[in-house]
């Protein structure tokens, strides 16, 4: 931990040990400094559901919380859903840690009940005929008009730049070697508005990951901004 970590968010630091051993092994609990949003977890309880370390970077949500400033009408955010390491779902929370309004860090629980779910599945196959088991356990169709992508958990910034710039080029279509300038400038609007731009280096991994230069990325940010 940073000598110059806040008195307030050195309290929460035992808590986060606390809770990762009082909450047992399937849940993860983070403490995030803003000081610093590239090295941002000072303090990190069953780390390996996330797969991350002491060290790691903000991840998309917490920036998008930068963003759009909501930690200013909300003191925590409930029951979002989260990728884990291993690629299973978790249901995420995250508590916005303020100091005279300011907010100053972040103490994220995330909950991986992947093992629950996998017993649940069994014992369904138990009592039900497969059809009505698959009619049961089917997903829902995914409502394209109020899709949230989940929060991924990564160990660098140039890790959380890339899976931003990915979910935009899944979203076009397009490969990005074969983008146009009107699409690059739609990717940097919405990167730009997902708070991505708010990492040190954000520049340079996007401009590496749209196959331009960083120039060319600041030009196309002076025209979002505009």
């Amino acid at each position: 931990m940073p000598d110059t970590t806040n008195a307030l968010l050195r309290q929460y630091v035992k808590l986060t040990e606390f809770l990762g051993a009082a909450l047992g092994p399937d849940y993860e609990v983070a403490l995030h400094d803003l000081t610093d949003k590239n090295r941002s977890i000072i303090a990190i309880a069953n780390g390996y559901i996330s797969g991350r370390e002491i060290g790691a970077p903000l991840t998309n949500m917490a920036l998008s919380v930068l963003k759009d400033e909501s930690y200013e009408w909300q003191d925590y955010r409930l029951h979002y859903s989260g990728v884990s390491a291993a690629g299973n779902v978790l249901r995420s929370s995250t508590m916005f840690i303020k100091e005279d309004g300011k907010l100053i860090g972040m103490l994220c629980i995330n909950f991986d009940d992947s093992r629950f779910q996998s017993f649940a599945r069994q014992v369904l196959t138990l009592c039900h005929p497969n059809q009505f088991f698959q009619a049961l356990t089917q997903p829902p169709e995914e409502d394209h008009e109020n899709f949230s992508r989940p929060e991924t958990f990564r160990n660098s910034t140039e890790a959380v730049a890339q899976d931003a710039i990915a979910h935009e080029l899944e979203r076009l279509g397009v490969p990005a070697e074969r983008l146009t300038s009107e699409e690059r400038l739609q990717i940097i609007a919405a990167l730009e508005e997902s708070g991505i731009f708010l990492l040190k280096g954000a520049v340079k991994d996007v401009a590496a990951g749209l196959g331009c230069s960083q120039a060319s990325v600041y030009r196309y940010l002076s025209h979002v901004k505009k």
